[in-house]
């Protein structure tokens, strides 16, 4: 009796399946993502760099309608991210939607000189001509020749406690269409609640709020970006305030998107100035009441 050939194994008939390709954007560098240690040398892609790479696309996402209404507007964009550190974003953001798109130029902004260094270095290994690496200050990069008087669009990912402030200044200054936020280690607000506590116990009872430690860190944390919302509302922007990530992925994952209009929120400064007073954080005004 004739044996009819065996099956053919399971492995065979299964189309083999690139692991990167539910990661990856068609065009991407690998070479970039291996830079970035994203990727190790030989491709792959660790549990923890997946979960970075997808918080960073995610944010891509909201900022590319930020891209596409700029350049549907005029020929030209400019983006500054600051706190731009290894510059992962400034990176993807180019690799991903702005290496076709000549009008386009970005401008990463750190202070620590061997990140500067290495984001100039990488950016000429890969042609990526229309970027820019300036180490400076807020207040150095507000009046720094190399940078445009105007900046389309400024970002800041998880730019540490008053840096995100900075960031804000920047934005203000340079006139900034879109501003795109993503705060991180709040302090400064919980350190003056700390500082003034027992005297607000006698001043009012939402002392009672940051009583315990635990809710000293945890509502300055929120309260900061209130304020910062606040501020931006009060110099005319619109505001969308989400999640990035599911927080499993994060604690560090208020997104704030503002919109220049033109048109401030009529009682903004004044809701700002009243919850300082109240909240017997005069000693912050110089930052949040920027005229």
């Amino acid at each position: 009796m004739k044996r009819s050939a065996p099956p053919a194994s399971r492995a065979a008939k299964v189309a083999y399946k690139d692991p990167l390709a539910d990661v990856l954007r068609p065009g991407q560098s690998i070479e970039l993502l291996k830079e970035l240690h994203i990727l190790t040398r030989d491709g792959k892609l660790n549990q923890d760099s997946r979960r970075k790479l997808k918080q960073v696309f995610h944010l891509c996402q909201f900022i590319e309608p930020l891209l596409d209404e700029v350049l549907g507007r005029q020929d030209t964009l400019t983006l500054a991210d600051h706190g731009a550190g290894k510059s992962y974003l400034g990176f993807i953001l180019y690799d991903l939607y702005l290496k076709d798109r000549p009008g386009a130029h970005i401008y990463g902004i750190e202070t620590r000189d061997e990140l500067v260094a290495k984001s100039r270095e990488l950016a000429t290994r890969l042609g990526f001509e229309r970027m820019s690496f300036l180490n400076a200050t807020v207040a150095e990069s507000v009046q720094s020749k190399q940078l445009p008087a105007t900046i389309d669009i400024v970002t800041a990912l998880h730019a540490c406690n008053t840096a995100t402030d900075d960031a804000i200044q920047f934005a203000l200054a340079k006139q900034a269409r879109h501003i795109v936020l993503v705060p991180c280690c709040q302090a400064e607000v919980a350190a003056m609640l700390r500082k003034h506590k027992n005297e607000s116990f006698g001043k009012t009872p939402l002392s009672e709020i940051w009583r315990h430690p635990i809710h000293t860190r945890e509502f300055g944390s929120q309260l900061t970006n209130v304020l910062r919302c606040l501020q931006l509302e009060s110099h005319g922007y619109q505001l969308t305030v989400t999640e990035l990530v599911g927080w499993e992925h994060s604690m560090k994952n208020e997104l704030i998107i503002a919109t220049h209009t033109g048109n401030p929120r009529r009682n903004a400064r004044e809701r700002l100035q009243q919850i300082l007073q109240e909240l017997n954080l005069q000693e912050l005004e110089a930052r949040f009441l920027v005229p």
